[in-house]
This record gives structure tokens, sequence and C-alpha cells, in this order.
């Protein structure tokens, strides 16, 4: 049974940084691209970002260009969100994905103004 479980969410004030996981267990994911999603009260859910198998390339929304990066460590089975310069409408629960297939129960991102 494949499982996500992200971790790494939590209060943060504007400009601060957290760095989210997501671990996956049940299958090896090397050749699948991994994601983040996003979605915050009342909003539907975004893209947020991607990442190739290879981690040879990576996708971003544009509010995330130049202030996250995803990367991942395949021997973990593991994709990882480093966000910085955050803003107050960075406030979401993130989801990771893969492959849109197989998804995390999600982490909240508060970021207080």
């Amino acid at each position: 049974q494949v499982q996500l479980i992200e971790s790494g969410g939590g209060l943060v004030q504007a400009g601060g940084s957290l760095r989210l996981s997501c671990a996956a267990s049940g299958r090896t994911f090397s050749s699948r691209i991994m994601g983040w999603f996003r979605q915050a009260p009342g909003k539907e859910r975004e893209f947020v970002a991607a990442i190739s198998g290879g981690g040879s390339s990576a996708y971003y929304v544009d509010s995330a260009k130049g202030r996250f990066t995803i990367s991942r460590d395949n021997a973990k089975n593991t994709v990882y969100l480093e966000m910085n310069s955050l803003k107050p409408e960075d406030t979401a629960v993130y989801y990771c994905t893969i492959g849109g297939i197989y998804w995390g129960q999600g982490t909240q991102v508060t970021v207080s103004s």
C-alpha cells in the first residue's frame, strides 16, 4: 500500500522559511514525477512545484519562482520543498503527490504578517 507522509509545516512569520518533506512508502518512485500542491481556505487546490524522476527538471508556479526550491532524494523515496521569503498568501495546506495519483494527507503552513 502506497503512503505519502508530509512533515515540516507550521507557523512562521512573514519573511521566514520552512522545509517540507514528503516520504513515500510501499513502492519505489524514482522514475515518477513528484510534486507539491496547496489549498488555501475557500480556494481550489493549486499546483506549486514538481520535479522529474531524476531530479534534473523542476517546475514552479509563478508565485513560487525564486522563493521555493523542490528537490528529491530517490534513495530515501522523499521529496522536499524549501520555502523562503514566505508571505501570508502562502498560507495553505500543502499536499505532496506522485504523478497526481497518490496524495499525502497534507501539512498546514501558516504565515503570519
